[in-house]
């Protein structure tokens, strides 16, 4: 039964950065929690901080999702994994899911850290179920569905990064869409027409960049503050979002909001650290207050 004013589904951006080390916005990893279940939708650099930060438990946390293999939607796994075990004396194993190579990666992430698993069994006397991952490599469709909560992937265009994959997360006849790192996806649109939330990645970089700088290639993995503005207009989002934020050559945030507004009027967001959304009829929208 669902409470009065709690909201159907919650979203809290634990990160939204980028590759660089920043302290203000630490790497791409979203907190989406529905029907009694927690999800966290990559894990980029500073993610079990973020959740210290909302005295969110790691035992609370249901299953984590990987949109695709980069470092820095990966590096905060082990912390949140092994830390979170041993703080919490966790008995389950973390249940993982992501793109092919995903259980390559936890099967080696594993072996390297044997001997501190074995120490923390030995002198911490963790749960040892609870120091172990268990992995599965997803296609695209339902992933996870359980209590009414259903999480779909599906593909977007990372290229040369395949595959990549967004994500779709329904309760109670609403949803979230999680873009994952994508250029202008015509299947993201597919899977996202009509979401209370989409969350989008962006890059903004000079109107007069060419293909001959070195940072172009960034900006061809990503898409721009134009393409977004065409995404979110044949979706039609309640509120679109803006996290993973690539800004090449310092560009502002005032600029790349202008160049989204120039095609779309609908309701849009920059998002930040543990900035939290309500999905409920309506959309709110809570910045973190530090407390």
């Amino acid at each position: 039964m669902q409470l009065l004013g709690a909201p159907i589904i919650k979203v809290t951006l634990l990160g939204t950065g980028t590759p660089l080390p920043l302290l203000e916005r630490f790497g791409p990893s979203i907190l989406v929690q529905a029907g009694g279940a927690s999800f966290v939708f990559d894990t980029g650099r500073g993610c079990l901080q973020r959740m210290k930060q909302l005295n969110f438990p790691y035992d609370s946390l249901t299953a984590v999702f990987f949109t695709h293999l980069h470092s820095d939607h990966l590096v905060g796994l082990p912390d949140l994994w092994l830390t979170g075990w041993l703080t919490t004396r966790c008995e389950a194993p973390l249940r993982v899911f992501g793109p092919k190579g995903t259980k390559n990666m936890t099967d080696h992430l594993q072996a390297a850290y044997v001997f501190d698993i074995k120490m923390r069994v030995q002198d911490d006397h963790a749960p040892k179920t609870g120091g172990k991952l268990e992995t599965k490599e997803i296609q695209e469709g339902v992933v996870f569905e359980q209590n009414g909560v259903k999480v779909t992937g599906f593909l977007v265009d990372h290229y040369p990064i395949v595959p990549a994959f967004g994500y779709k997360i329904e309760y109670r006849g609403h949803s979230v869409v999680v873009s994952g790192d994508t250029r202008y996806s015509d299947n993201l649109i597919k899977y996202a027409k009509g979401t209370d939330l989409l969350i989008h990645e962006v890059a903004v970089a000079p109107d007069t960049m060419s293909s001959k700088d070195s940072k172009y290639h960034i900006l061809a993995h990503h898409i721009t503050p134009e393409q977004a503005s065409k995404v979110f207009n044949a979706v039609k989002p309640k509120l679109a979002v803006y996290s993973h934020i690539v800004r090449l050559y310092d560009r502002t945030n005032e600029e790349l909001l202008q160049r989204t507004k120039n095609a779309y009027t609908g309701p849009l967001v920059l998002g930040e650290d543990l900035m939290s959304f309500s999905v409920n009829e309506t959309v709110a929208v809570k910045a973190w207050v530090k407390k």
